[in-house]
């Protein structure tokens, strides 16, 4: 009674305290220990353990004899039970501080286990625990690992586990909370006791092919610690090593599953086995190559997964510390040709040990013949017919005869014919050397021997005893068996030798085809996906890797992500790889550090110099490169240390980097740097010249100054030595031709306009220096031409494209100088005018305007001063630069001279060399530019060389960008570049109309589709281009929905179109982008309505794919109920049918039961259709009811849609069809606009302007661009 007081006590405190009150609301909660005591009159919490120790102390007497037949009562038992299940129902006794609490519970029903047979009614009760808490797993995992192990009841992980495998796997997969509970406590208590649970596996194995995902989990990862903590080692038996592999092949299997999720864990697991080295060798390469496949998973996890056990693999690997697939298959394809060798010579001993073999027959023939010889001596009456010999045989034949009748164990007609033959052939081998003094069994004997053995044979007589004065030959075979036996292990290492070596290479080839695979993960929109890429690429670097190298580069441009995640994971890989090079000393670790950063500068891009800067302005800020390696820098920049041209070169080229970090770093060695690079010497040296301008760059910044600056820019003096040396290399190297001399004078100009006062003076002189040298020598090609009646002097090419190009940079130059620097200390200076201004006024003053005062609170006086610099900088470009008192204006007549006589003019360098400078020339005046822009684009249309359009191509996008007006009308001919025949060219006019596009510099009409041609460019450069401008562009809004109508119309045009599997190819890339439904319903009943101005069957087809592709909803099957009149004639059409009954399996697939019925109808409709067609007054009908409707709807816009001739969505303009533009009136008419609109029904394609140099064709009209700045240069 007692007993059952207490308990129900302990349960009504439990349950009080367990529901939460008012009390307990507050905000800190630290009072409440306190309150529940003043509650109750003590603490609870302290309590419960000491009462469950009470109880345990009870149960473990024995209390038998207070029941009748010393039988307890189960009731008893499950009162006591019951209260600790109570307690366990608690969720907070998974916290800390209940620790004693759980076991005080665990070691009370350990006890009702072992002395009061409670395992039934416990394992039910963990099942239903289980099933309906899911905090309990842990805390039972706790408890039965501990009943298993102390208490010695192990068997009630069968029962519990036996239970868990009867659960029904459908019930389960609708039971989620009770699947996760099951799932978490397999997995756990896999951890703690696999050993006793690896009896019960196969009672799981029908979880594996449930539906929930959990449970497979849970079994795979019971499996995993199975393989990790019991399954293990080269000591297993055979029946462990069956279950091993058993498992393993089980986890191999379901890195297939269909469940992301499970193939995730499958990988996880996989990589904490390769982890352990658990794994046995000869299943690497099948692991691997699951994790090869895995990385091209859709799942985002998978992948994340995959890389993370590749580098487990790598980290783990049994193989060597360098991977090179070229420093594996050399040694390899040595020790396999030493395998064949001594293969070849254990087969050569093997033939060598069979030549012993007739002597072993004979011995074992001799007992027999011995009996069949002495028979015969003895009887010779009963001899047989004797062989005969014929007149024609020699004694060779004869010994031939007489072998085979032996071997075939005819011995009395080998002894017939060898006494023949000793009657025959008295003279002859070997039947003439007889011994006389032998017995005649002896002499036959051995004659028989010798002529079966051979003749060493006769050493030895048949007893065994040696012939004397012959040497005795020993048994070789035995002899040999020693050496035999070594040979024997020698060739097995060598096979082992050879495997290892083939699996060392196969795995090194399964990394480098990951190493393809994982690098085109570099630029995935998950931050973890990406880190992991990172640190793998690092990994794989560490390795020796060969194609490591690649994406490590590759990493580069990731520095200037926005995530900070994989910007620092981009420092990190470059701390890892470069900051901690292996060294005995602080110098030599230096050496290698500028080694590594070097190797990395061979053949690199600008872009790649660019991110690499950045990352080692990083370090350099941060201090984390030693002074150590600054000072072999300028060692190496100084030839202080012996180092060849290219490594000086590279030394000035990071230390130009490292001041972008640290000025000074350059700055206090300004002298140095001018002595290095641009001193008076003998060979010039362009390239260092060149590195030497852009290290000096660095010690001042670049940009346009803001206004918070106060101090004014960083300038040195026209008479600095920096611009005198300057000065001295562009006018001494400007009569040479030197290929380098040209990129060096454009880093010279644009250090000058960077860092000198006053900087066109000095770039005006270096131009008259050099026009003055060009006519010195063309007076010289003159006077040296006698004959007065001689052609007209010629200027060397070289001479005419430096001056050239001299020019297009001086004049570029001067245009950044106004609108940056002389902009930029225009505004500095008013603003400390105005600063200075508001300083000295009075008081009284400055209360006086009101209206001023307004002014600058709204900031419109600032505003006004910055129209008033802009338009004083504006008016400069326009009217003075290219003004005849000028310097630059004296070129221009040469450039057009040049530019418009492309036959005179044909050398390619010249050629490109003025069409860059035109270009320059016209970025300064827009009235220069337009009356140069159809020279331009007949040039970038019209010139046979490639690299001439690729430079106009670059140069007309920046006049997009400053002159967007002017530039407009010309837009279609910058479209066309996207299919000009040289790659190079498609690839530039990708990046230009990408930026323009993006940055809305340029309409986006239906010429788009030239850019998704590039979707299938045959070069992979440009069609990664071409998808990263649509990912780009789909970002913005409904663009990519607003075009899909051109693009589809253009595409599918026979005529100016594509082929039909690239068209499939492309919409299957761009219909992706539609993922919203409200697009998709209106995307599909204008594609379905589109059919009806369809005139080919290509196009039926297309239009058709183009619906079957998209995500379609029940809303859209509606869509294309209420239009079906539109396409019901096509369906006769195989390929059309086809599209649409893929559609009906797409519908089915996630169709609810109350759509099922309009699915039916509508394959129903489409296979009427398609066996028999519409009967043609219904087609009449259905047309003239929907006919009605849509003529109101076309009413409205600018041409009507019945009208073949004004179907401009299929109409593709010959791409360079001469026609007069149509004044802007006509062109467009402006009606109410939905609230999503096409391009295509909004706006009328346009007739592309030919670049014909015919001045009635110029444009006259232009299009205003709406802008994001308000602030842009007027044309």
């Amino acid at each position: 009674m007692n007993c059952y007081a207490l308990i129900r006590l302990l349960e009504s405190f439990e349950t009080m305290a367990s529901q939460p009150g008012l009390m307990d609301l507050d905000v800190g909660g630290k009072n409440k220990k306190s309150r529940n005591k003043a509650a109750h009159g003590f603490d609870w919490e302290e309590e419960k353990q000491p009462i469950l120790q009470l109880l345990t102390q009870l149960l473990q007497l024995d209390i038998r004899h207070l029941w009748n037949h010393s039988v307890i009562e189960e009731e008893f038992v499950s009162l006591v039970t019951g209260c600790c299940y109570r307690l366990l129902e608690n969720p907070t006794i998974t916290y800390q501080k209940n620790r004693p609490t759980r076991e005080a519970v665990t070691h009370l029903l350990g006890v009702a286990l072992t002395r009061y047979n409670h395992m039934l009614s416990a394992t039910v009760k963990i099942i239903q625990m289980l099933q309906h808490f899911e905090h309990l797993a842990p805390v039972l995992v706790a408890a039965v690992s501990i009943w298993a192990t102390d208490y010695g009841m192990k068997s009630i992980v069968g029962e519990i586990v036996r239970e868990i495998g009867q659960k029904c796997p459908q019930e389960l997969s609708r039971d989620t909370s009770g699947a996760k509970g099951f799932a978490s406590f397999l997995t756990e208590l896999a951890e703690r006791v696999p050993a006793i649970l690896l009896s019960s596996m196969c009672i799981l194995l029908d979880h594996l092919d449930g539906e929930n995902y959990m449970m497979r989990n849970a079994v795979l990862a019971a499996m995993a610690e199975m393989v990790l903590q019991v399954l293990h080692g080269d000591h297993l038996e055979e029946a462990a090593r069956e279950t091993r592999d058993q498992f393993l092949d089980t986890l191999q299997a379901h890195g297939h599953d269909v469940n992301s999720f499970v193939r995730s864990r499958v990988l996880q697991l996989f990589t904490r086995i390769v982890q352990q080295k658990v794994l046995p060798l000869t299943r690497f390469q099948a692991v691997v190559s699951l994790a090869v496949g895995r990385l091209a998973d859709k799942s985002v996890l998978v992948c994340k997964n995959a890389i993370q056990l590749l580098a487990s693999f790598l980290a783990n690997n049994p193989f060597s510390c360098k991977l090179s697939d070229a420093d594996l298959a050399g040694p390899l394809q040595k020790e396999i040709q030493k395998l064949q060798e001594m293969r070849a010579q254990r087969q050569s001993a093997a033939a060598a040990s069979a030549a012993v073999e007739p002597e072993e027959e004979w011995e074992a023939m001799l007992p027999e013949l011995k009996s069949t010889l002495q028979q015969l001596l003895k009887f010779p009456q009963e001899e047989e017919v004797p062989e005969e010999i014929t007149a024609a045989e020699t004694s060779e034949e004869v010994k031939g005869r007489i072998c085979q009748l032996l071997a075939k164990a005819r011995y009395k007609q080998a002894i017939t014919l060898a006494r023949a033959a000793i009657g025959r052939f008295t003279e002859s081998e070997p039947f003439r050397h007889l011994d006389p003094e032998k017995l005649e069994e002896t002499r036959f004997l051995n004659l028989l021997g010798m002529i079966f053995k051979g003749p060493a044979a006769s050493t030895q007589d048949c007893n065994g005893s040696v012939i004397p004065g012959q040497t005795v030959v020993t048994d070789t075979h035995s002899l040999s068996e020693p050496e035999e036996a070594r040979g024997s292990d020698e060739l097995v290492k060598q096979e082992m030798l050879v495997q290892y070596l083939q699996d060392a290479h196969s795995f090194s080839q399964k990394i480098a085809e990951a190493i393809g695979i994982i690098s085109k993960m570099m630029y995935e929109n998950t931050t973890t996906v990406v880190q992991e890429v990172i640190e793998f690429f690092v990994m794989v670097f560490q390795f020796g890797v060969p194609q490591a190298v690649f994406g490590v580069r590759q990493m580069l441009p990731l520095i200037w992500s926005k995530e900070p995640g994989v910007r620092e994971a981009v420092l990190n890989a470059y701390r890892q790889l470069y900051l901690s090079p292996k060294g005995d000393s602080a110098r030599a670790r230096a050496q290698a550090l500028i080694q590594n950063l070097s190797l990395l500068l061979v053949d690199a891009s600008v872009g790649t110099i660019q991110c690499l800067e950045e990352i080692l302005c990083e370090f350099v800020k941060k201090d984390e490169l030693k002074p150590a390696v600054i000072q072999l820098l300028w060692e190496q920049a100084t030839e202080k240390v012996p180092c060849s041209a290219l490594e000086r070169c590279s030394s000035v080229m990071l230390l130009g980097m490292l001041a972008r970090g640290k000025p000074e770093i350059v700055g206090s060695n300004l002298d140095t740097l001018i002595s290095i690079g641009l001193d008076r010497k003998s060979p010039r040296d362009y390239r260092l010249a060149q590195q030497v301008c852009q290290a000096i760059a660095n010690i001042s910044d670049r940009r346009k100054p803001s206004l918070g600056k106060r101090h004014p820019p960083f300038r040195l003096s026209q008479e600095h030595r920096l611009f005198e040396r300057l000065w001295d290399l562009v006018t001494a190297g400007f009569a040479h031709p030197d290929p380098l001399w040209i990129p060096f004078k454009e880093t010279a100009v644009s250090l000058i306009y960077q860092l000198a006062e006053g900087p066109e003076v000095i770039c005006a002189q270096m131009l008259q220096s050099c026009a003055k040298q060009a006519l010195e020598k063309l007076e010289e090609k003159s006077s040296s031409q006698d004959d007065p009646g001689q052609t007209v002097p010629v200027l060397p090419t070289f001479l005419l494209m430096h001056l050239l190009s001299l020019a297009g940079d001086v004049a570029l130059q001067q245009l950044v100088h106004l609108e940056q620097a002389v902009s930029g200390e225009l505004c500095r200076r008013r603003v400390l005018q105005e600063e200075q201004a508001h300083k000295t006024k009075d008081p009284k003053e400055k209360n006086s305007g009101s209206e001023t005062t307004m002014e600058e609170e709204l900031g419109l006086t600032g505003a006004t001063a910055d129209d008033t610099e802009a338009e004083l900088i504006r008016g400069i470009c326009e009217l003075e630069l290219l003004d005849g008192k000028q310097v630059l204006a004296a070129f221009v007549p040469l450039l057009l001279k040049v530019c418009n006589n492309p036959g005179l003019y044909s050398n390619a360098d010249l050629c490109a060399a003025a069409s860059l400078a035109l270009g320059k020339f016209c970025m300064i005046s827009a009235t220069f530019c337009d009356s140069q822009l159809r020279l331009l684009f007949t040039m970038l249309e019209k010139s046979s060389l490639s690299t001439v359009r690729s430079n106009l191509m670059v140069a007309t996008g920046d006049l997009a960008i400053r002159f967007p007006n002017l530039v407009d009308p010309w837009t279609p001919h910058l479209y066309a570049r996207l299919r000009d025949p040289a790659k190079q060219v498609r690839k530039t006019a990708g990046l230009v109309m990408t930026h323009l596009i993006l940055k809305d510099m340029v309409k986006v009409k239906g010429q788009v589709s030239e850019m998704a041609v590039l979707l299938i460019d045959p070069e992979p450069q440009i069609a990664v281009l071409a998808r990263n401008f649509f990912n780009e562009l789909s970002h913005k809004g409904n663009a990519v929905y607003n075009l899909l109508p051109d693009i589809i119309s253009r595409l599918s045009d026979p005529e100016a179109g594509v082929e039909e599997e690239p068209f499939r190819t492309i919409m299957k890339q761009l219909l992706a982008y539609i993922t919203k439904d409200k697009q998709n319903e209106s995307l599909v009943e204008k594609l379905c309505q589109r059919f009806r101005t369809a005139r080919t069957e290509r196009q039926y087809r297309d239009l058709a794919y183009c619906v079957s592709q998209l995500p379609l909803t029940e809303r859209s099957l509606h869509k294309m109920l209420d239009n079906f009149s539109c396409f019901g004639d096509k369906l006769s059409d195989e390929s059309v049918f086809g599209a649409f009954l893929a559609i009906v399996s797409k519908l089915r697939r996630g169709a609810k039961p109350e759509g099922k019925a309009a699915i039916e109808e509508f394959e129903q409709k489409l296979r009427a259709c398609h066996t028999r067609g519409l009967d043609g007054t219904e087609v009449l009908e259905c047309c003239g009811q929907k006919a009605a409707p849509a003529e109101k709807r076309t009413g409205s816009r600018r041409q009507p849609a019945a009208s073949v001739d004004s179907d401009s969505d299929f109409l593709t303009p010959q791409p360079r069809r001469t026609t007069r533009r149509l004044p802007h009136t006509q062109q467009r008419t402006s009606k109410k606009r939905p609230k999503i609109i096409f391009s295509s029904d909004e706006e009328s394609s346009g007739e592309e302007l030919s670049a014909e140099m015919t001045e009635d064709e110029t444009p006259r009209k232009t299009t205003p661009i709406r802008r994001a700045s308000a602030r842009r240069p007027r044309s």
